[in-house]
């Protein structure tokens, strides 16, 4: 498992322990992004394409790849980008044997870049299915409140929304995916490509809703423990 290393909030100056991502190289070896210990963060201000990668090289292979630059959600309600050392190469997370090890459970999940709206659906209802739920498909029409659309996705037992904004999700979409999931019988669960409002994460750990992020390689991170465990059950 990759290491955390510390990390302070340049709004509120806090310092919290994180995880640098992992993912799996071309190669199949896991490559976690070399996030130094103490390095500046930078608060986000506007996202752009180009600011959103970076170039790492894989220290299994020898490969260099483009990776979403590293994003970290503070509990104040900022979020932050983190600086990479790009002239490091990325190790994995763990050895070759871990890997394998994994694949005996399950095959390493194979995110698709998102690019548009429809990739992000297609992100989520992708990982969905990697985790083993049956029959993820998209609704024939637009379902939720007053036909807004709001549900992307439909699982057995699952209600889904993937917000794919540049903007965070709010309280009120977490409330009205947690309604229709009621309606429904069924758990509500959001994906969101820009992270949440302070509000809305607290809101949806109220209504025990899991919240997941994605970054633009369409690789889903769980939010909050309502996700970690849902992850954990499959």
């Amino acid at each position: 498992m990759a290491k955390s290393v510390p990390v302070h909030c340049p709004t509120c100056g806090r310092e919290h322990p994180y995880t640098p991502p992992t993912y799996p190289c071309a190669c199949g070896a896991p490559l976690t992004l070399p996030v130094s210990p103490g390095s500046v963060p930078r608060p986000v201000a506007h996202r752009t394409w180009r600011n959103g990668w970076v170039a790492v090289r894989c220290g299994g292979c020898g490969r260099q790849g483009q990776w979403p630059r590293p994003e970290f959600d503070c509990s104040c309600g900022a979020v932050v980008q983190l600086p990479v050392d790009s002239a490091a190469p990325a190790g994995g997370a763990g050895t070759e044997g871990l890997a394998g090890a994994r694949r005996t459970t399950r095959p390493d999940f194979r995110p698709v870049a998102i690019r548009t709206e429809r990739d992000a659906v297609t992100a989520a209802q992708r990982y969905l299915r990697w985790l083993g739920f049956a029959q993820v498909r998209r609704p024939d029409r637009p379902t939720g409140p007053a036909g807004t659309g709001l549900v992307d996705l439909l699982a057995n037992g699952l209600v889904v929304r993937v917000d794919p904004t540049t903007l965070p999700t709010t309280t009120r979409d977490v409330e009205c995916l947690w309604l229709h999931a009621l309606a429904e019988d069924a758990t509500g669960v959001c994906f969101s490509l820009a992270g949440y409002t302070t509000e809305a994460r607290s809101r949806a750990d109220d209504c025990r809703l899991p919240l997941f992020v994605m970054d633009l390689t369409g690789a889903p991170r769980a939010l909050n423990a309502c996700a970690e465990e849902l992850v954990g059950r499959r």
